[in-house]
């Protein structure tokens, strides 16, 4: 066949129809083939189901047979521990009760100390204001001795009130040290108080009564600087 001066080849019908027939042969043959491989393997899948599943359980078995002897030893550790922590907290006990009646006992010992310093302060101070308290007391006397020999007529000169204020201001500041005269005349003997140095005998007075008191006693704060010199009756 001629068109345009060319030659066109036509293609057999024939040769067309074999083609297409080799062609769905071709895509049977690979279909089948597909389904041939996907049975095999879920075939095999099925084979190998039970022994998986033997196999977990002997694992799972074998794992919880492990753990229970894993928990045994751990056990016993927990139990050394907490002997250990016991241990541990009766030593911390003894230590603080160890410390505790140090720190008591030190605590006695410095209410002790500072009760001692206290009292030898005060021992001190007492003996140190008593030291000065003797000093003074023969100016007293002194000033109670002079004053003793004034007349009436002196006493009303300026030189004797000038006098007698200073002797009242020196009682006063001595009253206020708690320096205080001791009674004596017309009072029963007392040796913590009085000094007897004469002795007389008198049936109108009675026995053992102070007649006379030759030198004033003083006491500080209640205890006996000097003694009163004094006469004694019987």
């Amino acid at each position: 066949m001629k068109k345009d001066g060319k030659e066109v080849k036509k293609m057999p019908v024939d040769k067309e129809k074999d083609k297409a027939k080799n062609k769905e042969e071709e895509k049977k043959v690979s279909e089948e083939n597909t389904e041939e491989v996907t049975e095999e393997p879920l075939e095999e899948t099925a084979a190998e189901e039970p022994e998986s599943a033997e196999d977990s359980k002997e694992e799972t078995e074998q794992e919880t047979e492990e753990t229970a002897e894993d928990k045994a030893p751990k056990k016993e550790k927990k139990g050394l521990f907490g002997k250990a922590k016991d241990n541990e907290k009766e030593k911390l006990k003894e230590q603080v009760s160890e410390l505790n009646d140090r720190l008591l006992r030190q605590m006695a010992e410095f209410e002790n100390f500072r009760k001692r310093s206290d009292k030898e302060k005060d021992s001190m101070y007492e003996n140190g204001a008593k030291s000065v308290i003797e000093k003074l007391l023969p100016i007293v006397d002194n000033f109670e001795r002079g004053m003793g020999t004034l007349t009436d007529e002196d006493k009303e000169t300026a030189f004797a009130k000038g006098m007698e204020m200073i002797y009242k201001q020196l009682m006063d500041e001595l009253d206020k040290m708690d320096v205080k005269p001791i009674d004596a005349a017309g009072k029963e003997f007392d040796p913590n108080l009085h000094n007897a140095v004469m002795h007389v005998d008198d049936d109108s007075l009675g026995e053992n009564v102070v007649v006379e008191e030759l030198q004033k006693g003083y006491t500080y704060r209640g205890n006996v600087v000097r003694h009163s010199m004094v006469k004694v009756a019987n």
